[in-house]
């Protein structure tokens, strides 16, 4: 648990990352993929539990990779669509992070041409 800007006690926060027009090499890449989820631990501090879990699946247009990382407070999900070159990361954790600090390091990253945050706080 930790104290939100708004001084009530948050059980955890969510960071929800939309990321538009990214470089399709990139998100279709398995190494690169892994590569940015260890980067975005450390960015962020936190700590992996284990390999991510990364599999590409699914038909047409739904068919890209996912991807999984547990973090020792929660989990790291990643979703690409490969049609219009998109990513979702959603990022739940009980320790604070600085959810304006990874949504510029995804965007950095998958070299996406704009992006959406929104932030919720458990409690």
């Amino acid at each position: 648990m930790f104290n939100s800007k708004d001084t009530k006690m948050a059980w955890g926060k969510l960071a929800i990352i939309n990321l538009y027009e990214c470089d399709g090499n990139l998100i279709k890449n398995k190494r690169k993929i892994k590569r940015f989820i260890k980067e975005l631990c450390k960015k962020i501090k936190m700590n992996p539990y284990k390999k991510p879990i990364i599999k590409r699946f699914g038909k047409n247009e739904l068919k890209g990779y996912s991807a999984l990382q547990f973090i020792e407070t929660s989990s790291i999900t990643i979703h690409f669509e490969e049609i219009k070159n998109r990513a979702f990361i959603d990022i739940f954790s009980c320790k604070d992070f600085d959810a304006k600090k990874a949504e510029v390091f995804c965007k950095k990253f998958f070299r996406a041409k704009s992006s959406k945050l929104k932030v919720l706080l458990r409690d």
